[in-house]
């Protein structure tokens, strides 16, 4: 089966798409889901040194300066990595909760917020660090009622509106939202 967006790998495609293979089998995923949410995270180009000017984020997932020091490396460094070298990061990250993710939207939510993984739809996503108002001002296409802040349930809501406009095949969007048959609970 053909992996979504890898046409728009434009530098050492079939290395990337080997990569993100071998990595999705290690984490116990559709290597789709790491497709999408790396064409939405890099504004559908690939490319492991873009950056968000707005809290710096940067790469194909756009790794937060914080998290990218937690796994042992900068954005900085990050950025100057290939697209393929950045998948190993890619990996590193995900990795912590391989076997856990239940669809690609838990992979996706485990990326946008960590700590909203698993809470129920009222959870309002912000951190004693992060204001809900900051994270809402940040992602405003999430913000579906305008009201300053982002629930789980809203998210949810907003990334399946999101992703029903960007991906046509409707096989591969319920994949994407499916959730697999499984007694572990998620984190």
């Amino acid at each position: 089966m053909s992996l979504i967006y890898i046409q728009k790998v434009k530098v050492n495609q079939a290395a990337f798409e080997a990569k993100v293979r071998q990595i999705s089998n290690l984490l116990g995923i559709d290597p789709n889901w790491l497709m999408i949410i790396m064409n939405f995270e890099s504004g559908g180009t690939f490319n492991p040194a873009i950056v968000n000017p707005v809290g710096g984020a940067t790469g194909l997932i756009q790794f937060m300066p914080a998290t990218a020091k937690g796994l042992g490396t900068t954005t900085a460094a990050l950025a100057k990595m290939s697209n393929v070298e950045q998948l190993n990061w890619v990996h590193k990250y995900y990795s912590l909760k391989a076997g856990k993710f239940k669809s690609g939207e838990d992979l996706y939510l485990y990326n946008f917020f960590i700590t909203a993984v698993g809470k129920p739809d009222s959870f309002v996503i912000e951190s004693k660090n992060l204001k809900a108002s900051t994270i809402a001002k940040q992602n405003p296409a999430f913000d579906l009622n305008k009201d300053g802040q982002i629930t789980v349930g809203e998210w949810r809501v907003a990334l399946r509106k999101i992703l029903t406009k960007l991906i046509k095949d409707k096989s591969i969007l319920d994949m994407f939202f499916e959730k697999k048959n499984s007694d572990r609970r998620i984190f």
